[in-house]
């Protein structure tokens, strides 16, 4: 979230305190304050006994999830922070894959791969009609890919990782969930979705939602998905041209810095990254999106 230590760990304080009422994240005990032996703080969270989740099997437990949390009443304009809440949430997100964007130079992309993520930027639409309205708004994790959930014995989904939650689209979590940059991300979760199993995925919450559902039509869904999809690969892009800084020793604001990272995750990472990166990968989620598009 680029926050200095003490409002990142209110933030995501913020974001369990918020996200509690759905029935479907962890509960919060106790906030340990920023100090010399935790310079970032931490929360104290309910531990989750279960397991990784499993797709497609898992994908309507995780519906509920999400419909439980994107159901949740609207809070007053002044009652949202420290949240982050745009007037316009597609116009936001827009701002935020185009800053990303800016690393695309410095992310040793080949050219193809450059020019496919160029094409896929510049089809954007500039607006959606809907998104300015508060029934289109309503809280969202904004990291809802299925590593993120864990899978009770009762069958309960559970998110357990609440740093990123905002008042925006629910669109964007439903793309995070199911687009190939995230099912294939995590080692335990990993999974490649078939067409039938996103389009069930989007039915499924459409009718968990009930009329609330009503601003989100299927363009709107899949505008989401592109912007979700362009979201990840430009991150992947500023993870590439970032990756190399020496670590922040005042721990303020994101670090990027592999040197604070055990050498399998980044080698996990690197590895992701360069996948979602290359020309075929670029291609496949492309050929998936315009086929949706038509879907409905």
């Amino acid at each position: 979230m680029d926050l200095p230590a003490a409002d990142n760990l209110a933030y995501q304080r913020a974001c369990f305190e918020r996200a509690q009422p759905s029935g479907h994240t962890p509960k919060l005990y106790r906030t340990l304050p920023c100090d010399d032996a935790l310079p970032r703080g931490a929360l104290l969270v309910e531990a989750i006994e279960g397991r990784p989740a499993q797709l497609p099997d898992d994908l309507p437990a995780i519906a509920r999830a999400l419909a439980a949390l994107h159901r949740l009443p609207l809070p007053a304009d002044n009652r949202r922070a420290p949240l982050v809440s745009p007037v316009d949430p597609w116009h936001a997100m827009l701002a935020e894959v185009r800053g990303q964007a800016r690393y695309l130079r410095d992310a040793s992309l080949a050219p193809q791969s450059r020019r496919c993520i160029d094409a896929a930027l510049a089809a954007l639409p500039d607006s959606l009609p809907a998104a300015t309205t508060d029934a289109a708004r309503c809280l969202i994790s904004f990291d809802a890919h299925p590593g993120n959930f864990l899978i009770e014995p009762g069958g309960r989904a559970v998110l357990v990782d609440l740093e990123k939650c905002r008042y925006g689209l629910p669109g964007f979590d439903l793309a995070h969930l199911s687009l190939y940059t995230s099912t294939s991300w995590d080692v335990q979760s990993r999974a490649v979705l078939f067409r039938e199993d996103i389009e069930a995925l989007y039915d499924r919450w459409r009718l968990l939602m009930g009329d609330a559902a009503s601003p989100h039509d299927w363009p709107t869904l899949i505008a989401c998905r592109r912007a979700m999809w362009l979201w990840s690969v430009t991150w992947c892009a500023k993870w590439r041209a970032n990756r190399s800084r020496s670590a922040d020793r005042s721990h303020q604001g994101e670090d990027w810095s592999s040197s604070l990272s055990e050498r399998t995750l980044i080698a996990h990472v690197q590895d992701r990254v360069d996948h979602y990166l290359s020309l075929p990968i670029l291609e496949r989620v492309t050929r998936e999106l315009n086929e949706l598009s038509h879907g409905e």
